[in-house]
């Protein structure tokens, strides 16, 4: 442990790398930076650039892993951020920072880096982060807008259906990986009463979504648009739209689709739409499954 500390590379690494996630983070916090390439992508490389400079590399790694494990506990600690943000952005940061330090590594001039390692030179990368975040702050473009659709065959009425997915109780079913490490699960809707203009409040374990019904006919359509949202920790995310769709297939089946429209801030979009579905598709795989199970208690376990 003593030659671990001792080591200057291993210092120099675990201070810029814990001071540059800091500083990002708290610019990110007070709305100076967006949730954009500039944080996730740029933030990282220029990290890794100034621990890829310092002489030692293995220490110099060593350092920059145990800085992030220390940053993220801290994030999680203090409830800056929940455990599925942390372990989704995870691959994207480390992947950036091991990025920028193998390229800092190739590159020809690393040798006259070494000869000028100090703190101010190793700060110098952190400055194109500075001046490149504030810029794409400016050009933000609107946040992206996606729907996400569920579909699920039940062997009851389309009737039947609606009369249990108009209104939940208590929600108790097998929960999917997301919701098992920190995706908000949901506890219980309450629509106040059958009509157009009504509100409908969904409860979450982590806050509550309020919708006001906007079309209704029982059995056939369940459309509302959310009007209020409280979920801890997702600033980034934001709901519109929430859409149940029955189909009477045949006098026994009901084919139940629920589209679920909201609102992302994060990019790049090709790496945290994905995940953003999942997270959604696996709340609704939930709500699914409570539902069968409603179904079953409520009308009888039909054999297929």
């Amino acid at each position: 442990m003593k030659s671990l500390f001792a080591d200057k590379s291993f210092r120099t690494a675990a201070i810029i790398s814990f001071v540059f996630l800091s500083l990002g983070f708290l610019l990110l916090h007070y709305g100076f930076v967006a949730y954009g390439w500039a944080f996730f992508i740029l933030l990282p490389i220029v990290t890794g650039v100034a621990i890829g400079a310092l002489p030692n590399r293995r220490w110099a790694h060593i350092g920059l892993l145990t800085s992030l494990a220390i940053f993220f506990l801290l994030l999680l600690i203090g409830k800056l951020e929940g455990m599925i943000c942390v372990l989704m952005a995870l691959p994207l940061v480390v992947s950036c920072l091991f990025l920028g330090s193998v390229a800092m590594h190739l590159v020809q001039r690393r040798q006259q880096l070494l000869d000028r390692n100090s703190l101010p030179v190793l700060f110098l990368p952190f400055l194109l982060f500075l001046l490149s975040a504030p810029a794409e702050k400016a050009l933000e473009s609107r946040p992206a807008i996606v729907a996400v659709r569920t579909d699920i065959l039940l062997p009851y009425s389309a009737a039947q259906v609606y009369e249990q997915i108009k209104s939940v109780d208590t929600l108790d079913a097998p929960k999917p990986f997301l919701l098992q490490i920190g995706l908000p699960i949901p506890q219980k809707c309450v629509l106040e009463r059958e009509a157009v203009g009504a509100r409908r409040i969904c409860y979450f374990s982590g806050g509550q979504i309020v919708e006001r019904v906007t079309e209704l006919r029982p059995g056939e359509i369940l459309r509302m648009d959310v009007v209020k949202y409280q979920l801890t920790g997702r600033k980034w995310l934001g709901f519109k739209e929430a859409i149940y769709l029955f189909e009477q297939v045949d006098a026994h089946q009901t084919r139940l689709s629920r589209i679920t429209t909201y609102t992302s801030e994060l990019k790049p979009r090709a790496y945290w739409q994905p995940l953003e579905q999942l997270g959604i598709s696996q709340e609704h795989q939930y709500v699914f499954d409570n539902l069968r199970q409603d179904l079953e208690r409520a009308y009888g376990q039909v054999k297929p």
